[in-house]
C-alpha cells in the first residue's frame, strides 16, 4: 500500500507528457488503495462474520487479481511514456514494485484461505 501511495505521489507531482497514460495510472493506484483500505476495514471490524452471503476469500482473491493486472498494465504504459522524467520513472518503478507485492499478497491470501481449508477437511 505504501509503494502504491509513493507511486501515486511521484506521478502526481511530475510534469506530464501524456495525460491519458498517467491519468490511467493514477486511477488504478487510487482504486487499489481504496479497495485495500476497504478490505482492511472489513477485517478490523470483523464485518465478514456478519455478511456470510459473500465469499470473502474469493472476493479478496479477485480484488488482488484484477488490481494486479490493471496495475501491471498501468505501470507498463507509464514506463513506456516516461521520457526519462525522474518522477514518472519513479512512479512506474513503484508501480512495478506494488505489482510484485500484490502478486505475493495474492498468493499468500490464496495459500492461507484455500489450501489450509482444503487440507483441514481431510483430517
Amino acid at each position: 500500500q505504501i509503494s502504491l501511495l509513493i507511486g501515486f505521489i511521484s506521478v502526481n507531482n511530475s510534469s506530464w507528457t501524456d495525460y491519458s497514460a498517467y491519468s490511467f495510472f493514477q486511477i488504478v493506484t487510487m482504486c487499489d488503495l481504496v479497495m485495500i483500505l476497504f478490505f482492511y476495514i472489513m477485517h478490523i471490524f470483523r464485518v465478514y462474520r456478519k455478511l456470510t452471503c459473500v465469499s470473502w476469500p474469493l472476493a479478496e482473491f479477485l480484488h488482488y487479481l484484477i488490481g494486479t493486472i490493471l496495475l501491471l498494465i498501468g505501470s507498463i504504459v507509464a514506463a513506456a511514456k516516461s521520457y526519462n522524467i525522474t518522477g514518472l520513472v519513479a512512479g512506474a518503478t513503484f508501480g512495478f514494485l506494488a505489482t510484485i507485492l500484490c502478486v505475493i499478497s495474492m498468493w499468500s491470501s490464496y495459500k492461507v484461505s484455500c489450501i489450509t481449508q482444503s487440507t483441514s477437511k481431510y483430517r
